[in-house]
């Protein structure tokens, strides 16, 4: 065991603790605090579909296999995990996306009780041919409700005309056709693969006592042969194949999403990521000139948000909300990235992102969830707990006019979906 201990004069500290098995455990005491929050994950998500193990060949799995294991873990043959927290009083949940798979609860007691039952589940795979197929029917029903769901399908209607090659482009929880392809046999083998200890991590924040934690992750790990994953790198071409792509759905109005492909050679840093951050609010936020004259000419909603959409082999700045005249906002957003390069960043303006970032940074470790999220994306992406707040302080006009000077019109990509017109009687 190599314990490593984080601490911060202003946020307190917290301790990363790597088990002989490869396992690593954060964990955050909050004494004050009457609810604690804690996440097993692993290292595995919807883009995981191709691997080796110990250097043998390459295999290539259905798509959507890891957000259907997601849902089999929960069954074993005592039962269901969810009865089995409900007599603690835990709420417990579980969630797959492109590049992680986490199982997590809260409580406000029973700590020590609903820990035993986080660890036992995940650790007890059970599949059988026959619930194989009940749950295909379930989550093909699960799939089908997404296609009809604008937000969801507006998104992916970009993704997918912006890559030719990785997965991100296809839907977590995959197609019908391809779930139908899962058996048995496939999910042992990715359960083998990617829920293997140095592949996983623990993530707790609360009124709990690190040093008990630990003994008791320690005793409820349970014997597994280890292996040695590799994961191939995609090869994805640099260009998108569409600029422009539009579906129709029952909508009342234009949904629109619009991204910027970088193509990065290497994951992006903890500064990186503040520094999208940064760069988004500046560009568009709610104190933003772009912000202010969208809004002021009817062009956007409340609705209208944008992200730094990130993860292995991928990388996307986007923007999403309703509009009348998507076109036209994606042309306006365009000319303001130019605008902002050639004549440089409202001082007062960054001085006064900067300042709301580093409050929200704070305000993360009054939340139990927000540390355990905070966490979760140190131990996928790498990083300090306190990295972000410390980082703030340093980011200047030009980190923004650099970051801002990576996002290329050519590699851009507008999905919209349109209100379906009604046929005239």
């Amino acid at each position: 065991m190599k314990k490593t201990v984080f601490k911060d004069p202003v946020l307190g500290e917290y301790s990363l603790t790597l088990l002989a098995n490869g396992l690593s455990v954060y964990i955050m005491e909050k004494p004050s605090f009457s609810s604690s929050y804690a996440v097993f994950g692993t290292k595995y998500g919807s883009i995981d579909t191709t691997f080796g193990i110990n250097g043998g060949k390459e295999i290539t799995v259905p798509a959507g296999i890891a957000h259907f294991l997601e849902h089999k873990l929960f069954e074993s043959e005592e039962g269901d995990t969810f009865a089995r927290f409900a007599e603690t009083g835990a709420y417990c949940n579980a969630f797959t996306s492109f590049d992680r798979t986490c199982y997590l609860f809260s409580c406000t007691k029973n700590f020590e009780a609903n820990l035993d039952i986080l660890l036992d589940f995940v650790q007890s795979p059970y599949f059988t041919a026959e619930t194989v197929a009940k749950e295909q029917g379930i989550i093909g029903q699960e799939i089908k409700m997404y296609e009809d769901n604008p937000g969801w399908r507006v998104l992916f209607g970009m993704l997918d005309k912006m890559y030719s090659e990785h997965p991100v482009k296809v839907d977590i929880a995959g197609t019908v056709e391809s779930i139908a392809q899962i058996t048995d046999k496939l999910l042992y083998d990715c359960y083998n693969a990617f829920y293997d200890p140095s592949n996983m991590y623990i993530c707790i924040a609360g009124n709990v006592d690190t040093d008990k934690v630990l003994a008791q992750i320690e005793e409820g790990m349970k014997p597994k042969k280890s292996v040695i994953l590799s994961k191939p790198q995609i090869n994805e071409p640099p260009t998108v194949s569409a600029h422009y792509v539009e579906q129709s759905l029952e909508v009342a109005k234009p949904l629109f999403c619009l991204g910027y492909k970088e193509n990065l050679k290497e994951a992006p840093t903890v500064k990186e990521r503040v520094v999208a951050g940064l760069m988004l609010e500046v560009l568009c936020g709610d104190c933003s000139e772009l912000y202010r004259r969208l809004v002021d000419s009817a062009l956007i909603g409340d609705e209208f948000s944008s992200e730094y959409f990130q993860g292995r082999g991928y990388s996307v700045i986007l923007f999403e909300g309703e509009s009348d005249h998507p076109e036209k906002v994606a042309e306006e957003i365009k000319q303001e990235i130019s605008r902002l390069i050639a004549e440089g960043i409202d001082g007062r303006l960054l001085n006064a992102v900067k300042k709301s970032a580093y409050g929200d940074a704070i305000k993360r470790f009054d939340s139990t969830e927000g540390i355990v999220m905070d966490m979760i994306d140190c131990a996928v992406s790498g990083g300090n707990l306190f990295d972000t707040a410390e980082i703030l302080k340093d980011i200047t006009e030009d980190d923004i006019i650099r970051r801002l000077s990576t996002l290329k019109a050519e590699l851009s990509v507008l999905s919209v979906i349109n209100p379906k017109r009604k046929e005239k009687l």
